[in-house]
């Protein structure tokens, strides 16, 4: 009977343990949401107002535990991830993660906005926290942007054909999206002027805006909008991004439009790499 009451302690300490752990894994994501929650909305940061942004991807390599870190890129090659780019924040203090958000946004808002960064890692031990964003080196073999153009419209019309929540907003399955070939040549120009000129926004540099684009390039519209991704270099990652954004998934998902067009651009000095756009319409 002892070495029953004994095994019942131990099992009572390990159930301890295992909802401690998964009560500072419940943390860590909820501090990766509230960080794509921020990135999803027009933010004043530095003086300056960002873009609504795409959400960052949890990555676990990028959740560096333990120790500091004081290489970063030789972490991020003893973790396996192909990194192009990476920046850290160390936190002390925060008791949770609405402290932890808190203090991002006082004092590292530049990090988490910068557009460049497409995936996260968090790591905790008791009030010590690293949140690591990082963007990976281009591996994917893409077409030409016509090709991937396409690929963009099949995932999207695959998206379309289930009902899904977007944020607040529930949508049913709606129709298939058409290809338009001057949507498409206009996206690929914005494409490639945010590759060229190193920019990451729906307005273009002279001030003009996805309308605008679309009537400069003849497309006499009805309805128009647009969905713009950076970083990621595959089809699959750019649209899983905008479903788990409510605006850009909204922007799917909305039964109004009728078609598309899509293209993407590279530029290695450029700081995302690749940046992709998709222009929405209707007439």
């Amino acid at each position: 009977m002892g070495f029953l009451s004994s095994a019942k302690r131990l099992a009572g300490l390990s159930l301890g343990l295992l909802l401690t752990a998964n009560a500072m894994a419940t943390e860590e994501s909820q501090l990766i949401e509230s960080i794509n929650v921020y990135r999803s909305q027009l933010q004043r940061c530095a003086g300056n107002v960002s873009s609504e942004l795409p959400p960052l991807s949890a990555d676990p390599r990028l959740a560096l535990s333990g120790a500091n870190v004081s290489n970063l890129q030789q972490a991020m090659a003893t973790a396996g991830y192909p990194m192009k780019n990476v920046q850290a924040i160390t936190l002390s203090g925060p008791r949770d993660a609405a402290a932890a958000m808190k203090a991002i946004q006082e004092s590292f808002c530049q990090i988490v906005l910068d557009p460049q960064f497409v995936d996260v890692g968090v790591s905790r031990q008791d009030n010590q926290w690293r949140i690591v964003v990082a963007r990976p080196l281009l591996s994917a073999r893409l077409g030409d942007w016509q090709a991937e153009g396409q690929k963009l419209l099949a995932e999207l019309n695959a998206a379309r054909s289930k009902p899904r929540q977007c944020g607040s907003q529930s949508f049913n399955a709606t129709t298939p999206l058409a290809w338009n070939a001057i949507l498409g040549a206009a996206a690929e120009t914005h494409a490639r002027d945010m590759a060229n000129n190193n920019f990451f926004d729906h307005q273009d540099r002279d001030g003009r805006t996805p309308g605008d684009r679309a009537e400069l390039a003849g497309y006499n519209y009805q309805q128009i909008g647009e969905n713009i991704a950076a970083g990621q270099d595959s089809v699959r990652n750019v649209v899983d991004g905008w479903l788990k954004s409510s605006g850009h998934c909204a922007n799917l998902m909305n039964p109004q439009y009728t078609e598309i067009g899509a293209a993407y651009a590279t530029d290695p000095k450029s700081d995302a790499g690749i940046y992709w756009t998709v222009m929405f319409g209707a007439q």
